[in-house]
């Protein structure tokens, strides 16, 4: 793990400080772990927004296709895609203008980092929401 790829600041401003959420690979499939974070974002307050090739509602929330096709704008982008299939999201996030990418836990493109990093957007991967919120208790209050 390179602690690069986790930088607080990063992490602090995603997971503190940045509301609406496109969570990449987001179905309605109660059993995906992309499902979980997205419920788990929702109870703290973020906005989620499923990108999907068949843009289901998820979690009330309308999907889209792909992150050109939200028309708000979009804060953070969640990555739940495999690490070879991963690197073309930040790209799309960077496009669209999102603040942050998040590529979850196993989800590694070193290059996508360096470029994503390198256009001024914040990037964390290799790491999960409810993993960093356990470390530092935010927005449970509870220990």
């Amino acid at each position: 793990m390179d602690t690069e790829w986790q930088d607080p600041h990063a992490v602090s401003l995603m997971l503190d400080d940045l509301e609406t959420w496109a969570v990449v690979g987001l179905s309605g499939d109660r059993s995906r772990t992309a499902y979980r974070i997205a419920e788990a974002l929702q109870s703290r307050g973020k906005r989620i927004v499923p990108i999907h090739p068949d843009a289901p509602t998820v979690l009330g929330e309308k999907g889209y296709a792909t992150l050109a096709d939200v028309p708000f704008p979009v804060d953070v982008v969640d990555v739940f895609r495999r690490s070879e299939a991963a690197g073309p999201f930040a790209d799309e996030a960077v496009a669209i203008g999102a603040k942050g990418v998040w590529f979850q836990l196993g989800v590694i493109d070193e290059a996508a980092f360096e470029r994503t990093r390198a256009a001024g957007v914040a990037m964390v991967m290799d790491t999960c929401p409810l993993i960093e919120w356990s470390r530092t208790d935010r927005g449970t209050g509870a220990s």
